[in-house]
């Protein structure tokens, strides 16, 4: 993985220059959503590095391109999910474990789908596992994209300002990086978290504004009024 991530990034290095950045960018973060052995969170990073250093690429371009790729690539996996995995998953018989655990990740993602989508964003790896499973467990693809949006524009303004603002405090230390991700996307999911709340509170004070008041039967309101003499 290392060998091939270092091959990646010194074919990518003469790029750094020319408009050709844009394309690789875009390329390599869209691989990265389905086929997650190419260094999406490097390749963004290093261009914000050079852009701080050399005033060029434009950082707000790269992070526009490496949001849109990740956004492509993600969906990528999650038709993968869905056409590849879902008809299997499916055929599974009751009662197994594999059943449960399939049941297990949709109750999960139609819980807590925007939450879990924002923070697997953040791990390479598990934003391919989640992907794949949410269009394995057919969660809905409008909410699928909505979410994934806001992964990943905070993945791609993460990346990239982490190499223009601090890209050599970060330079050999990707633990350091890792934590900050970590950090952004609780941030994202605690926020994301508390809109659930406040709405099913909301949801249930209404529910239970209906139980209390029950609406008037058709009956009654059909009765004639009496007419005093």
């Amino acid at each position: 993985m290392k060998e091939l991530e270092h091959a990646i990034m010194d074919y990518i290095d003469p790029f750094m220059q020319t408009p050709w950045i844009f394309v690789l960018v875009f390329a390599i973060a869209f691989i990265d959503g389905f086929f997650p052995v190419v260094p999406g969170e490097t390749t963004v990073i290093a261009a914000g590095a050079v852009a701080a250093s050399t005033g060029y690429p434009n950082i707000a371009l790269i992070i526009a391109v490496a949001a849109l790729g990740a956004f492509g690539g993600d969906h990528v996996s999650y038709a993968i999910g869905r056409f590849a995995f879902g008809p299997i998953a499916r055929r599974l018989k009751p009662g197994t474990k594999k059943k449960k655990a399939f049941d297990w990740a949709h109750d999960a993602l139609e819980k807590r789908g925007g939450i879990v989508l924002i923070v697997a964003r953040y791990i390479p790896g598990g934003r391919t596992a989640i992907t794949i499973t949410s269009g394995a467990v057919r969660y809905s693809l409008r909410k699928f994209s909505f979410f994934d949006s806001i992964a990943a524009v905070s993945w791609g303004v993460y990346s990239g300002m982490i190499g223009f603002l601090a890209g050599k405090t970060f330079e050999g230390r990707p633990l350091l990086a890792l934590g900050l991700g970590f950090a952004i996307a609780i941030v994202c999911a605690g926020i994301m978290e508390l809109v659930r709340f406040l709405l099913e509170k909301r949801a249930k004070a209404r529910e239970a504004l209906a139980v209390a008041v029950p609406a008037p039967r058709v009956e009654d309101a059909a009765a004639p009024v009496p007419v005093k003499d």
